[in-house]
């Protein structure tokens, strides 16, 4: 079988927080928000440029998706946001109030920093070495 992942679900607590979170502090776009049965929207983002997946925002629908929200993968790093310029997005993103965890940091493979989305899901933004 070939494919592709298209769509990883995040849980979020609010549709309309994390649509302006995406698309104002990570310049997403906001690709489909439709309706659907019992005031469940399906809201999917993706960053500028696309070539990757998408994220779809899935409002929590019980206690006990509420409290996964913010460590969907047990405090480790979530997801990885490719870059083709890091110090232009890094500031950028700083300048729109992205909490960073550390410092930027060179690695062999490229240069790195931990950041947290608006509900403290641990994210990557990494902008990879030629030939790494």
């Amino acid at each position: 079988m070939a494919g592709s992942i298209a769509l990883i679900s995040l849980v979020v607590h609010d549709y309309d927080e994390a649509i302006a979170y995406f698309s104002t502090a990570l310049r997403f776009d906001l690709i489909e928000d439709s309706p659907r049965e019992g005031g469940k929207r399906w809201v999917v983002v993706a960053p500028r440029g696309g070539g990757g997946a998408s994220l779809l925002l899935a409002r929590a629908a019980n206690d006990a998706q509420k409290r996964s929200i913010g460590n969907q993968t047990g405090g480790r790093v979530f997801l990885f946001l490719h870059t083709d310029d890091f110090w232009r997005d890094y500031r950028a993103m700083l300048s729109r109030g992205v909490k960073f965890e550390a410092t930027p940091r060179e690695e062999s493979y490229g240069t790195v920093v931990v950041f947290e989305d608006l509900y403290g899901n641990r994210w990557d933004l990494v902008q990879h070495k030629p030939n790494a």
